[in-house]
């Protein structure tokens, strides 16, 4: 995602968090969603040992939302399909 310039420093709103809606789509990007709230979350289970999610399905999401940009997209969409295989059981 840095090498995207996708990385964000700062989070978004804490009212953002607070959709409903899946992913946050009504409040985040795809990209802020993937950084603040899955990446955080599995970095927090993986600290505190905690059972890991039995399935991931991002890839197609993913895709969806880099289409426009592919090429540039495809290491990061490979390590998303890669996650979604290592949490598929």
């Amino acid at each position: 995602m840095r090498a995207l310039r996708l990385w964000q420093g700062t989070p978004p709103p804490a009212e953002a968090f607070a959709s409903q809606e899946p992913f946050c789509i009504d409040t985040m990007g795809f990209d802020q969603w993937l950084q603040w709230v899955f990446v955080a979350r599995l970095r927090a289970m993986i600290e505190a040992q905690a059972e890991l999610p039995g399935k991931s399905e991002l890839r197609p999401l993913a895709e969806e939302y880099f289409k426009g940009r592919l090429a540039e997209s495809a290491a990061l969409l490979r390590l998303i399909g890669e996650i979604d295989r290592l949490l598929t059981r």
